[in-house]
């Protein structure tokens, strides 16, 4: 007798069908549009762990991140809390100086009056301040009582250029070089193997004369062509256009105007401004709402010279655009239709909108989407703006679309919302094409961001994809497999049957 634990291809001479599920092309081409949720992805074969996963993507043709995730600083997302934090993140996430080195071999931590970064700075607290310290008696020590004060730091001013920081550190011979601005304010932290990754890795993120990547937004009006000459002038990489919908003949002009005018700055075609971190981790992005949801609006995008497109109207959690003005499309049939075309162009796309779980980013990306854009994924953080409020014993912070009544009716420095939607004086009225809610805490960014990406890290895992790349290209070949769920399919892939539960992300 053979071995029955070998499963043949063949019985009786006839060969057997192995494949299940259908391909990305035969699931989004049937008609009907689907959402995240109408879908699963079928596993596939698994012969490494997931922190073999590589995360690096695109977010335009020349600029490269090291994972998937967008932040949408929406006046109730993100403001300049969120944006240092997104910045500064690293791996390192834990806030006690003990952890830090058990768990990551380092802890050269700048202590600054508040606690935050653009706060002035007191000291340091490296190794050679705990080493001797007992970690178990440490409770009762003070910060101060054992920092290296500023009078004993070696500092460089804002500005300082990366062979000047080098020199600095040696001449010095300290493993930390804090930065900071004319104040005596914190602006970053330099360390030895920064500079080591700099040498290493001396094209990420960074442009021809070492300094991080800064983007900035401006709008379609002729006033902005001022604007972006003096943004140009101060060095910016990349732009990206403010307007209320993506495919107007308003935003068309200005990509052709930048593209003529400034050839090597890239454009992103939508209403987005992003900042790119030291790290090469998420990048921070302002958005306001409609965009790019067929082909034939990321067909005119690219041929006016986008550089990289954001896909998603009407899909986020608080936009009522399609309810309200019957026009949009279903999130995932968006994705993988215009990613789908603009891959033909090496134009990336960010999938912005319909973001609930690490599986819908896992999802985008699997219908071809380079980055996702999260709003209400990282609302409720400590981090996104606003303070929180009890609501029946539950820990909520506000959340509201750009297209509410309520942000329509914010004036601020950049102006509100109804410059973005309604360009007609004439227009009287307001038509809300978004809403106000809350959302629950999810606590600090600095932990729930590192567990989006050992999330994703996993779920590409068991896809069988060892990066991004990967995926995508087993999604264009049809070996990635997907299937339609049904209603009960989808009360099944959830929590169910239980009298209670208790439902911990991290």
């Amino acid at each position: 007798m053979g071995d029955s634990s070998v499963v043949h291809n063949h019985v009786n001479g006839q060969e057997l069908d192995l494949e299940d599920g259908i391909s990305a092309r035969e699931m989004i081409n049937q008609g009907n549009g689907l959402t995240y949720n109408d879908f699963i992805i079928l596993p596939g074969y698994i012969d490494f762990p997931p922190d073999q996963v590589e995360l690096t993507c695109q977010l335009t043709k020349k600029i490269t991140l090291k994972a998937p995730l967008v932040s949408s600083p929406m006046d109730t997302v993100t403001e300049s809390d969120m944006a240092i934090a997104m910045a500064t993140r690293a791996e390192a996430f834990e806030n006690d100086v003990f952890n830090l080195k058990e768990k990551h071999g380092f802890c050269g931590i700048p202590i600054t009056e508040h606690g935050k970064l653009g706060d002035k700075l007191v000291g340091i607290v490296t190794s050679r301040d705990i080493d001797f310290l007992d970690d178990k008696k440490c409770g009762d020590v003070k910060l101060e009582d054992i920092m290296t004060k500023l009078e004993d730091l070696v500092t460089a001013q804002s500005g300082v250029t990366l062979s000047e920081a080098n020199h600095i550190l040696q001449k010095s011979k300290k493993g930390k070089l804090p930065i900071v601005d004319a104040q005596g304010r914190l602006i970053a932290l330099m360390a030895r193997t920064d500079l080591k990754k700099s040498r290493s890795y001396p094209i990420a993120s960074k442009d021809d004369n070492k300094q991080l990547i800064v983007g900035a937004a401006i709008g379609t009006r002729e006033d902005d062509k001022a604007r972006l000459a003096l943004l140009v002038q101060a060095g910016v990489d990349v732009v990206v256009l403010d307007s209320a919908q993506g495919n107007s003949i308003y935003q068309i002009d200005m990509i052709k105007f930048i593209k003529s005018n400034y050839p090597s700055l890239q454009v992103i075609a939508g209403n987005v401004t992003p900042s790119v971190d030291e790290k090469n981790g998420p990048i921070v992005i302002n958005l306001r709402f409609h965009t790019v949801v067929t082909k034939k609006q990321a067909k005119n995008l690219i041929e006016a010279g986008a550089d990289g497109i954001r896909v998603g109207m009407g899909s986020g959690s608080i936009c009522i655009t399609q309810e309200v003005m019957a026009v949009g499309r279903p999130q995932a049939t968006a994705v993988y239709k215009v990613s789908e075309y603009a891959r033909h162009f090496g134009v990336p796309v960010i999938a912005d909108g319909g973001i609930q779980s690490i599986g819908h980013i896992i999802k985008a990306l699997s219908l071809g989407a380079s980055t996702v854009m999260m709003g209400s994924l990282l609302a409720g953080t400590s981090e996104a703006p606003g303070e929180y409020f009890f609501s029946d014993g539950v820990r909520l912070k506000k959340y509201r679309g750009m297209g509410s009544i309520e942000a329509m009716d914010r004036k601020d420095a950049m102006g509100s919302a109804m410059d973005r939607y309604f360009h007609n004086e004439e227009d009287k009225l307001k038509v809300a094409q978004g809403v106000a809610g809350c959302i629950v805490d999810k606590g600090s960014v600095l932990r729930f961001v590192p567990y989006l990406q050992c999330g994703i890290k996993h779920g590409c895992q068991d896809i069988g994809a060892k990066c991004l790349t990967r995926l995508w290209e087993m999604m264009y070949s049809g070996s990635l497999r997907f299937e339609l769920r049904s209603h009960s399919a989808q009360l099944e892939g959830n929590v169910h049957s239980l009298f209670s539960y208790e439902k911990r992300l991290f």
